[in-house]
């Protein structure tokens, strides 16, 4: 059957519409503790991350529109500005934040970052109307399982063109809202189609460097939010806008699957199916770092050691990497495959510091013109649902090594403790003076015991 059979299928079915229903009718009791305890730990993730990023000029230019456009006070807290806003600015420039240093969850089997565009518009809800920890955590829930699921269903050929985190990132900014709303399933399915029509996000920016991507999760955020609003005062969206003839999936991809969109809701939880990131770069560089961190490790290997890397890739990582061959800012040098690497040979470590200061290391870029992707049938195959890593690697004295790893740090099988989750927060928390260590160990506290709060308040204030 044909992407376009599929969809013609689908209109049947109406997939949308279930997706809509259950995000609607999900409730805190319907949650296994597991999946629960993992959103907490994405939640300090993502707080993290916010801080850390809220200094770069990217970010602040948001930040500053934001002051420019919206209310002097509000409920909802502005990490950037440090400021009381409305929910809409807020969720606005905290999802630009969440995303620029590269340290925010991902999904691997929708190559999406569902946290940057989740947490900031649900966070800045229900502070702005007194919401329950408990319903902040239902409601990111139902945003990751409807946004992970609507970029399963998008497939591989729109992650080609499209950044999957700002346009099926909208629909799940849009979810969460309107769970915490309170939707009804026909009203949720408006919000749905007000967020679908306005989803967006073009890969070419990573050709010059632009500052595109933190766009793309503030327009999300923001969007997704307004079509939440909309939709609770009666604003109607259309009723197919994943799976219609018309929708999403017709104009964004070329190998879309309705059935993916309804894969066993309520049942499979693919919020635990989350990865963190340990290093500071794009996840499709993550599967080569740990694999060259092991060979160098196994064989004793420092930089100077070492002639040449093959790393041995996906398709999806030739797309998204490829066209970074000289980066000109540390955000683009994330990107460059030869970068991260020459950080883990160097470093040991592809930390925020080293990203800093590696566009002026000549030692980096020696390094960097050493290494070169190629696409592998096995690592292609596998993706997107396992992200394996292997290199080949030529030492100057003629060997010739392998290295590979089946589950990069990270993956929910190789994933990060609660302390290591709580010592990346302090180390992103605190980066470039963003917050005090007092002001984050309080933060840590305030999210572990975020289900105990009848109403949030200011989470980085109170601290």
């Amino acid at each position: 059957m044909t992407a376009l059979h599929s969809i013609q299928a689908a209109t049947v079915l109406h997939p949308s519409a279930d997706l809509a229903r259950f995000a609607s009718q999900l409730k805190y009791s319907d949650i296994p503790e597991s999946v629960l305890s993992r959103c907490e730990d994405l939640l300090l993730d993502t707080l993290a991350s916010i801080l850390a990023g809220s200094s770069a000029r990217a970010v602040k230019s948001v930040a500053k529109y934001a002051e420019r456009m919206g209310p002097a006070s509000g409920l909802s807290e502005d990490y950037v500005n440090r400021r009381l806003t409305s929910p809409l600015f807020a969720a606005m420039v905290n999802a630009a934040s969440a995303h620029v240093v590269e340290q925010d969850d991902v999904h691997n089997g929708s190559v999406f970052h569902p946290a940057a565009v989740v947490f900031p518009p649900a966070l800045a809800v229900a502070q702005s109307i007194g919401a329950s920890g408990q319903a902040l955590l239902t409601a990111c829930v139902a945003g990751y399982e409807v946004g992970i699921r609507v970029g399963e269903f998008l497939g591989r050929s729109h992650y080609k063109i499209f950044h999957t985190t700002g346009t099926a990132g909208t629909v799940a900014a849009a979810v969460a809202v309107g769970h915490l709303l309170k939707l009804d399933p026909d009203k949720m399915l408006h919000a749905i189609g007000s967020a679908g029509t306005q989803a967006a996000g073009l890969w070419e920016f990573l050709r010059d460097a632009a500052d595109s991507k933190q766009l793309h999760t503030a327009h999300a955020a923001a969007s997704g939010l307004t079509a939440a609003y909309l939709a609770e005062d009666g604003f109607t969206g259309a009723r197919r806008i994943l799976e219609g003839l018309q929708g999403m999936g017709a104009g964004m991809s070329t190998d879309a699957d309705p059935a993916k969109l309804v894969d066993r809701l309520g049942s499979r939880w693919a919020l635990a199916e989350t990865s963190f990131k340990f290093h500071a770069s794009c996840r499709h560089t993550h599967p080569a770092a740990d694999a060259l961190q092991h060979v160098m490790r196994e064989h004793g290997l420092k930089a100077s050691d070492i002639l040449s890397v093959v790393t041995h890739v996906h398709q999806g990582a030739i797309d998204v990497l490829g066209p970074v061959v000289d980066p000109q800012t540390v955000h683009q040098s994330k990107f460059s495959m030869g970068t991260v690497l020459a950080l883990i040979a160097l470093r040991n470590s592809a930390d925020l510091a080293g990203f800093d200061a590696a566009l002026q290391n000549s030692d980096v870029t020696a390094f960097r013109d050493r290494v070169t992707m190629a696409l592998d049938e096995e690592v292609d195959t596998a993706y997107p649902q396992r992200w394996i890593g292997k290199v080949t690697v030529t030492t100057k004295d003629g060997r010739t090594l392998s290295g590979r790893v089946d589950e990069p740090k990270g993956d929910p099988g190789n994933t990060l403790s609660r302390p290591e989750i709580e010592t990346k927060a302090r180390l992103l928390g605190t980066y470039l003076g963003a917050a005090t260590d007092a002001q984050v160990n309080a933060l840590i506290q305030t999210v572990w015991a975020i289900r105990q709060q009848s109403a949030l308040g200011p989470l980085l204030r109170a601290a």
